[in-house]
């Protein structure tokens, strides 16, 4: 879908660094650069990034799971009346266990192209620092924090014949793994 000046309306959708500053890709580095605005889960986190990568900082929009239902329409409507967006959450992929499936969801229903621009995946650093077998591989997101459902949701997955993959708080990480 073309935007009024004749450029094709798009969210770029951005994997940003995982701990590591400098594993940015160049095309994301180069999107940063020529968006209008960037949505994002924190804007002290996302600014950050860019002064580390001389980026000038252009319109940045808290994009949050607390306001994901909120923000997404008018950040669609942003698009369509022809600003460009990029879509970052503090590391990783938007979307996996992070704000970003609404607004993608969102844009792609109103025609937006959507282009995702690769880079740092946790799920994938989970999994290839685990040295468990990695050819067949389940994600769960995050486990519940009740210890009730903590422990079904252990029982559910025990007899898995592949790897289980699963985020979690360093916080909690202790109380997760004992149960």
């Amino acid at each position: 879908m073309p935007n009024p000046s004749g450029n094709t309306i798009m969210l770029y959708v951005l994997a940003t660094p995982i701990g590591n500053l400098g594993d940015v890709s160049l095309r994301a580095i180069e999107v940063l650069r020529q968006v209008n605005a960037i949505a994002c889960e924190d804007t002290r986190r996302t600014r950050i990034l860019l002064a580390a990568h001389n980026i000038p900082t252009p319109r940045l929009v808290s994009y949050r799971e607390q306001t994901e239902g909120r923000m997404a329409p008018r950040l669609v409507e942003m698009m369509l009346g022809g600003s460009s967006l990029a879509l970052c959450t503090n590391a990783g992929y938007p979307g996996i266990s992070d704000p970003g499936y609404r607004l993608i969801s969102q844009a792609a229903a109103e025609g937006i192209a959507v282009q995702v621009i690769p880079g740092a995946g946790a799920v994938e650093v989970a999994l290839l620092t685990s040295g468990l077998p990695t050819s067949s591989f389940t994600f769960k997101g995050f486990p519940p924090r009740k210890p009730g459902a903590l422990h079904r949701f252990f029982e559910q997955e025990k007899d898995l014949p592949h790897t289980l993959v699963f985020f979690e708080s360093p916080m909690r990480i202790g109380v997760t793994l004992a149960a």
